[in-house]
């Protein structure tokens, strides 16, 4: 029970911080951290698409990770979740502009509601990937839930992003939006890579 709650208040102070920074978390200040722990990072980071972002992005918090594949998935699930919510946030305020047209508003409708999707499937990845241990059936059927929803999440960004397809969208509308969610979806797919490497660790 005390590893178990000295865990949950690992889990808490990296969300707590990564909620601090949704905008600035790439021009945060690196922390010192050993070699050991950013090799375990640029090796997690060659099992996804984007692995020069992946070890970018996480290698600051290599110390809090610790080498730790369960912390890491759950680092990249957190920092997927807070983007995902502060790029909803900046759409929602873009559709209250006056002066877009009726096909860009829609788009960005459509996109609200996809990533507010995806949204709740990252916090209840991060929700029951923090609570449980690895090992056994049970395990096998927390990571299946949690690969199903990540999943989810990404197919939610795709949507969202064949909405602004069309010539009746104006190119700088469409690559302002699109900027916000292919950062989206790129630490979507890595989040999904890292929880398959935890998930396929411990089968």
């Amino acid at each position: 029970m005390a590893a178990t709650g000295s865990y949950l208040i690992i889990c808490l102070i990296i969300l707590i911080q990564l909620a601090t920074n949704l905008n600035s978390c790439s021009a945060a200040t690196p922390i010192r951290h050993s070699g050991r722990n950013t090799r375990f990072i640029r090796t997690s980071c060659r099992t996804t698409l984007q692995p020069s972002l992946c070890f970018v992005t996480f290698s600051r918090y290599a110390t809090r990770i610790r080498g730790s594949p369960r912390l890491l998935a759950t680092t990249a699930l957190s920092l997927a979740f807070n983007t995902t919510r502060f790029a909803t946030k900046s759409m929602i305020t873009l559709s209250k502009r006056h002066g877009l047209k009726r096909r860009e508003a829609a788009a960005l409708r459509v996109c609200v509601e996809e990533l507010g999707d995806s949204i709740d499937e990252l916090k209840d990845s991060i929700g029951k990937l923090s609570r449980h241990g690895a090992g056994g059936s049970t395990f096998r059927r927390q990571m299946s839930d949690i690969q199903t929803w990540v999943s989810a999440a990404l197919t939610d960004d795709d949507t969202c992003m064949d909405g602004l397809s069309g010539k009746s969208i104006n190119r700088k509308f469409r690559s302002r939006v699109r900027r916000r969610v292919v950062k989206v979806a790129h630490l979507t797919s890595i989040s999904l890579a890292l929880v398959n490497r935890y998930a396929a660790a411990h089968k």
